[in-house]
């Protein structure tokens, strides 16, 4: 069984930062792409950011320039750079990742939520 633990969630003011993590534990042989999504009150899950097992990036257009999506894969861990933080923002952030070899399952942390003041 594989868990994603995602942490550095909290309360900031508009113009700070915060840095997510998320680890992946378990029976993992190959972590393919990882990934940041939000969900915010109202609104659909959407993407902000993913990055594949190489350094391929991808952004959401709302944060390119203040976020950067990073990986360490010797600790199976990607992480979410955020700064210059907007109101809109806000939401519950989940962490994503594709795993496997032949068989590609899709696995979610238990979101974190990050709340951005005015």
């Amino acid at each position: 069984q594989v868990q994603l633990v995602e942490s550095g969630g909290g309360l900031v003011q508009a113009g700070g930062s915060l840095r997510l993590s998320c680890a992946a534990s378990g029976r993992i042989f190959s972590i393919n792409a990882m990934g940041w999504y939000r969900q915010a009150p109202g609104k659909q899950r959407e993407l902000v950011a993913a990055i594949t097992n190489g350094v391929r990036t991808n952004y959401t257009d709302s944060v390119k320039g203040r976020f950067t999506i990073s990986r360490d894969n010797a600790r199976n861990t990607v992480y979410l750079q955020m700064n210059s933080l907007k109101p809109e923002d806000t939401g519950v952030y989940y962490c994503n990742a594709d795993i496997g070899v032949l068989r590609h399952v899709n696995y979610w942390g238990q979101g974190t939520q990050v709340t951005v003041s005015e």
